[in-house]
């Protein structure tokens, strides 16, 4: 399903939520002026119905190392920006594009380009602070508010525009003006004010989470280089986000007015933009023959040495790729990705209790480490030790909210223990997880399908079951239902 028919069913079902339409509904003005035209929850639906169509439609990079390096930055920044800020999800984007969106609910999307792009860690931040500012100050709803055009084609419009990444300042008015006599300069003016807004309190938190408050003047400088060689052909980040000098000029002096603080070294920037580099090659050939150009450039570069092993390991050439770790690996010798990725190559090259003693070794040196956890126990499934996998995954409280493959690891782990009732279980939370509350909803009923379910592992299913249907709309319910007959599957 496109995500314009995912935003515009998400919209609806927030409607929905209320005793009338909003045109028709007049309502006394209590708490936030925003609230009367999107409140909270209907954020968080909007933004529950994004995510899952992030999962469905594939355009995310599913790779727990770089999704873990984005998450807590987006995190680092959270916790320096608003007093009380929302449950945020960050999402890193398959598109070599450089682009970055903020959706109401809480929902960071940020190309993989922007990653390729950005010089410095304190760029990338300043990007992920902007957009975190659109979030908190409600943009999108206050927009709505202002323009007195709140209506479904309205949200539905900005929404689907936001998230392609493909609007320009004109193209929301006009989604903003369906229907209404609106000044479209007034609007235009408004629109730059919010960017204005989210840049004062981008750069402010940028400053207070201990990065370089000029970073966000650093990457518009170099966007706006950029939009006068591409001129008709703008980058897709120029067209939601249009910088000129005046703008650029405002953010240095915004920057300067602040404390710099003294920024220490953070070598795992450059091993995820290499990491990135390699994710997003078209094939492992051409991802081995870009970063061993980069290396040859720099074989000094503890970055180009990580990307290019990790390069030759996509490629099935482990061998060949410890052999190009090891220079990052003297220079890092602690550093959680570099042994990470030995620990990989060690397991790929026939030394199973190498890599389980250094997979070991790394999460007691990291234990709140997501990627350490989720890599250690994909070894240990590997390698026929689904306890201890599950045992370790058992004992993990993630950081950053709820892990995903956490709970599709847990289900493996069961599974090969011969606990399918356990497994079911959590093939359902890793479903729930992503958003696919019908695909959770089928792995409960196979489950109950089951006759060789304890008592106590039915009545969790069934309680799980019964949640899951509180939750899903009636329609799809009974869609599922006549897909089951069809296929002759019965409780």
């Amino acid at each position: 399903m496109p995500i314009f028919m995912v935003a515009l069913s998400a919209l609806t079902a927030a409607a929905s939520a209320q005793p009338g339409s909003p045109a028709s509904l007049s309502l006394p003005e209590m708490g936030e002026p925003a609230d009367l035209s999107l409140s909270p929850l209907q954020e968080a639906k909007i933004g529950d119905e994004v995510a899952a169509e992030l999962y469905r439609g594939d355009y995310t990079v599913e790779d727990v190392e770089l999704s873990d390096y984005i998450d807590s930055m987006g995190w680092k920044l959270a916790a320096k920006g608003a007093a009380n800020p929302p449950k945020f999800r960050f999402f890193v984007i398959g598109d070599p594009r450089i682009n970055a969106f903020a959706v109401p609910g809480g929902i960071i999307g940020i190309n993989a380009g922007l990653m390729l792009h950005a010089d410095t860690e304190s760029e990338l931040a300043g990007v992920i602070g902007h957009e975190q500012a659109h979030v908190t100050q409600r943009h999108l709803a206050r927009t709505v508010n202002d323009t007195r055009a709140a209506n479904l084609a309205t949200y539905a419009a900005m929404l689907a525009a936001i998230i392609a990444g493909s609007a320009n300042p004109d193209v929301i008015i006009g989604a903003l003006a369906i229907g209404q006599s609106v000044n479209q300069q007034r609007e235009v003016n408004y629109t730059r004010a919010h960017e204005q807004e989210a840049d004062r309190i981008g750069i402010q938190t940028l400053s207070a989470a201990g990065y370089d408050p000029e970073g966000m003047a650093s990457f518009f400088s170099k966007l706006e280089q950029q939009s006068r060689l591409y001129n008709s052909q703008l980058p897709d980040i120029l067209r939601t986000h249009p910088v000129n000098t005046s703008r650029i000029s405002e953010a240095r002096t915004r920057a300067a007015l602040l404390p710099k603080p003294v920024l220490k070294a953070n070598p795992e920037f450059a091993l995820m933009k290499a990491r990135t580099i390699v994710l997003m090659a078209s094939t492992p050939t051409a991802a081995v023959d870009e970063m061993g150009m980069r290396l040859r450039s720099d074989r000094k570069s503890p970055g180009n040495q990580y990307g290019y092993a990790f390069a030759l390991y996509k490629a099935g050439r482990a061998s060949e790729a410890l052999d190009a770790l090891a220079p990052a690996l003297a220079q890092l010798p602690r550093q959680t990705n570099i042994n990470l990725l030995q620990a990989q190559l060690l397991l790929a090259t026939g030394k199973p209790g190498e890599a389980i003693a250094l997979f070991e070794k790394t999460t007691q040196l990291n234990p709140r480490s997501a990627p350490a956890v989720v890599l250690h126990a994909r070894a240990l499934l590997e390698t026929g030790k689904p306890l201890e996998a599950r045992q370790l995954l058992l004992g993990f409280d993630p950081a950053h909210g709820e892990l995903s493959e956490q709970h599709r690891l847990l289900s493996e782990a069961s599974r090969q223990l011969k606990n399918i009732g356990d497994a079911q279980f959590e093939m359902a939370n890793y479903e729930l997880s992503r958003g696919d509350l019908r695909a959770a909803l089928t792995q409960v009923d196979a489950g109950l399908r089951l006759s060789s379910l304890s008592e106590q592992e039915r009545l969790r299913l069934q309680s799980q079951r019964e949640q899951l249907i509180a939750r899903i709309p009636r329609q799809t319910l009974n869609a599922l239902a006549r897909d089951q007959r069809r296929l002759g599957l019965t409780r």
